[in-house]
């Protein structure tokens, strides 16, 4: 069991890495905590907390809505809780983001804590203190910085993952690497099967060193002033294919990380070689390298990107494997970055 810790502006959050699900009790008494989970999760673990009070949410994009929200804040109000009362979210990146922001806005903000229980939410989602809801078309456009109070971090849930959702999170996985850590990439690059086979030395490595990387990042900027932003690599593009082109999140952000390589690469900022590396691990880690997409709509998504100031973008690009930037980028140049490719592609 590893440990790590982001200092937030308010509170501190322990991450706990290699530490079973089973031991949620020893983090959050059941007699004063909610947890918010979905039906899979609950179908599968709801006998480790059954003793708890629990709110079921739906699964996928179409809950993460102020709809969900407002069911859960009655729940909330029907079962008296108030500032003693802790919430728990145990879960994928939904369940997290919903969970995390219900707690936030609830009689000013509840303590909470998160059990992520896919691997993109273990790297990603349940990391930084992020949390907020869809709104209208726009991704987390409603939402608030705030920190759980932990991070449960247990590998043993990962075995039940569709294939699919494993790769998902692997997406996040090498963009950590790309952006801070090029031993990282590396090792990736050597222990790819052992990594998707779920190797037990393997996974802690790659989930610790991955989730070492955004602590890292947030505890210097928490609210996204600067450093914070580099974490965006490959989700403007990203962000935008899930919403057009229907698209896991990992599967979208592999793509988006392709042309932001190769915008990278246009623009005499990453070396040729080292775009066919990025898109090689890709490949050989059964993730998309680019996507059915309908330009237009593209743009569409991109203007309603929270990153976006008139018509240019705050866009992370690399100057090499582990080393990124963030640079102003023309909507237009976006747009000859998509013609491009579709004709590599």
């Amino acid at each position: 069991m590893k440990h790590l810790e982001i200092k937030g502006r308010s509170d501190a959050c322990r991450i706990e890495v290699g530490v079973p699900i089973g031991r949620l009790e020893s983090y959050c008494d059941p007699d004063r905590t909610m947890i918010i989970t979905d039906g899979t999760v609950r179908s599968l673990y709801g006998s480790l907390f059954r003793t708890y009070e629990i709110v079921e949410i739906g699964i996928g994009e179409g809950s993460k809505m102020l709809d969900t929200v407002e069911g859960i804040y009655e729940r909330f109000l029907s079962c008296g809780l108030d500032r003693s009362s802790f919430v728990a979210g145990v879960g994928g990146g939904i369940v997290c983001d919903v969970a995390g922001f219900a707690a936030s806005t609830y009689l000013r903000g509840l303590p909470f804590g998160f059990v992520p229980t896919t691997l993109l939410a273990q790297v990603d989602a349940a990391i930084g203190g992020k949390n907020g809801v869809n709104y209208r078309g726009y991704k987390n456009l409603i939402g608030t910085f705030n920190q759980p109070r932990f991070v449960l971090c247990d590998h043993g849930l990962l075995a039940t993952l569709p294939d699919r959702e494993l790769r998902n999170g692997f997406a996040e996985v090498i963009k950590h690497a790309l952006i801070a850590d090029a031993p990282l990439f590396s090792y990736l690059e050597d222990r790819l099967e052992d990594v998707l086979a779920l190797d037990p030395g393997a996974i802690e490595k790659v989930v610790y060193d991955s989730i070492s990387i955004k602590a890292g990042i947030v505890s210097a900027d928490e609210t996204e002033k600067g450093e914070r932003r580099k974490l965006n690599f490959g989700h403007t593009f990203g962000h935008a294919l899930e919403l057009s082109a229907g698209l896991g999140h990992g599967e979208a952000v592999s793509a988006g990380m392709v042309m932001a390589a190769r915008l990278s690469e246009a623009r005499g900022m990453l070396a040729g070689d080292d775009v066919e590396r990025i898109e090689r691990l890709l490949e050989n880690a059964d993730l998309p390298l680019s996507a059915e997409m309908d330009k237009d709509l593209i743009i569409e998504a991109v203007g309603k990107d929270k990153k976006r100031a008139g018509e240019e973008i705050n866009f992370v690009l690399l100057e090499g494997i582990g080393a990124a930037r963030v640079v102003p980028v023309k909507i237009g140049e976006l747009r000859e970055a998509m013609d491009d490719l579709r004709q590599h592609c």
